[in-house]
């Protein structure tokens, strides 16, 4: 998988990071928004986004709603639900905004396959021997785009960027 070092991730596209320090860097913890909010704005976006200047939203709680579902409900929603919110934002922002999704845990939730560079998430009890195939469900297995994010050249991937999602 591609890596990147570039701070683009904080103004533009989709991620999901999982680094306390790459989360300090975009937003204080007042400006977070729920899942349940991202879903409540889609169509009706604001002018001024809450973090970063007004370029960036971030949002918790994906990590929860996923463990609540059994693996194919949350593929079901994945790909119908959620994909319609970030495909809606950024339309309405013409890729000039960034969606950022905070995953505490996701270090340890999310496996990149190496060889084929295919990211799953790993499901929690009672469902734990399941991965959702998240690089078919949100990136549409265009798996040259999505790049780790790394703050620092020899530093730990912080989270994953994917410029457009289409």
């Amino acid at each position: 998988m591609k890596q990147l070092l570039d701070s683009v991730w904080l103004r533009r596209g989709v991620s999901w990071i999982w680094d306390d320090d790459a989360f300090a860097r975009i937003a204080k913890a007042q400006e977070v928004v729920s899942l349940r909010q991202l879903i409540r704005l889609n169509g009706s976006w604001p002018d001024d986004l809450p973090s970063n200047g007004g370029d960036t939203l971030v949002v918790a709680g994906l990590d929860a709603c996923i463990d609540l579902m059994s693996p194919a409900d949350a593929d079901a929603w994945l790909s119908g639900e959620l994909k319609t919110a970030i495909l809606s934002f950024q339309d309405e922002y013409d890729g000039q905004a960034a969606l950022i999704f905070w995953l505490p845990n996701g270090q340890r939730r999310f496996q990149i396959d190496l060889a084929t560079d295919a990211v799953r998430w790993r499901c929690s009890a009672p469902n734990s021997g399941n991965q959702i195939d998240f690089g078919r469900i949100l990136w549409g297995e265009a798996r040259e785009y999505p790049q780790e994010i790394l703050l620092s050249p020899d530093g730990k991937p912080a989270g994953l960027f994917h410029l457009r999602i289409t």
